[in-house]
């Protein structure tokens, strides 16, 4: 096989996966249920809320910089951009796969080592989930009742605190062993954990930290105002209130951390939230087709125009 071939093959496989992925999805779609509120559907609002998923995920880009130059490294933007929408596309195929393969960008583009860049990535991950808490604690305050009765539906106290008790045992195991190994294999583990955490201490010594909030703060308001906006499409969702937009972000939000993208659970996740608030079942399930399917759009077409572009950037650049 020649290097041009495989160049090509490395350029058609993922967009062949990425068009497969999209046509099963949406050949599964309930339309008999959707299509009437498709139709009727205010699509100024949808393209508004995917202009909002738009601004989060530049954000994001840019707020990658401030994490990256504690460690020496100035990367150019449109390389952290391009990054960023490849990542979420892998995700839809692999989950949290997006996170090493934006990470392999910047080491193939920027020469930033891997174990540095992930590192990064895994520090602000760490940002996020502060913010995602504080969403939930703030919708815990406005939804009490509904967030304690879930909580104790779903998860049996004794056997999570068992389950925690037996992980970290296991991985102070774990770590015992590869501190006290010489073996070439803790070695390379001790390397790549060293690097792993230079990355992810990079957020206390970045010179814009306020910066680095701000655009911590505002990536997390567009997530939920393009998720609140977007329910304006139907007229049939006129009653939805900030707590129900709130239980119903964080119960989608879990839905794509856990699976491909939130692939046939996201809509259904928006669906059991908002039914428990008194919303009828098919207006909240289109909702939640809609709400996915347009920022899945939105993820397909910029993740791949950036997966095309990405290496004749740094070819002609």
């Amino acid at each position: 096989m020649t290097a041009k071939t495989k160049k090509l093959l490395r350029i058609a496989i993922p967009i062949a996966l990425a068009v497969f992925f999209g046509w099963y999805t949406f050949s599964k779609l309930p339309v008999d249920t959707i299509i009437p509120f498709v139709k009727s559907a205010n699509y100024w609002w949808i393209a508004f809320g995917v202009f909002l998923g738009v601004l989060s995920h530049l954000s994001r880009a840019y707020r990658w910089k401030y994490l990256l130059e504690p460690l020496g490294y100035t990367t150019k933007l449109p390389n952290g951009i391009m990054a960023v929408f490849i990542a979420y596309l892998a995700n839809y195929g692999i989950p949290r796969s997006g996170e090493v393969l934006r990470a392999a960008v910047l080491t193939n583009y920027e020469k930033v080592p891997f174990e540095k860049s992930f590192g990064t990535i895994v520090a602000e991950r760490m940002a996020d989930l502060v913010v995602m808490l504080g969403i939930i604690l703030v919708t815990l305050i406005i939804e009490y009742d509904f967030i304690f009765n879930l909580l104790e539906q779903s998860f049996q106290p004794k056997k999570l605190i068992l389950l925690g008790l037996t992980g970290i045992l296991a991985l102070f195991l774990v770590f015992i062993y590869i501190k006290k190994s010489s073996s070439k294999f803790a070695v390379k583990v001790k390397t790549f954990f060293k690097g792993l955490m230079e990355g992810v201490l990079s957020i206390f010594k970045m010179k814009h930290k306020w910066a680095f909030i701000a655009h911590t703060l505002f990536i997390w308001g567009m997530y939920v105002l393009m998720f609140y906006v977007t329910t304006f499409a139907l007229p049939d969702l006129d009653k939805v209130t900030i707590g129900v937009v709130l239980v119903g972000f964080i119960s989608a939000s879990f839905t794509i951390a856990a699976t491909n993208g939130g692939i046939f659970v996201y809509p259904a996740a928006v669906m059991a939230a908002f039914t428990l608030f008194g919303i009828e079942k098919d207006p909240s399930y289109a909702f939640g087709w809609i709400m996915w399917a347009s920022q899945t759009i939105m993820v397909i077409v910029l993740g791949s125009i950036s997966f095309l572009y990405l290496p004749i950037y740094n070819r002609i650049k």
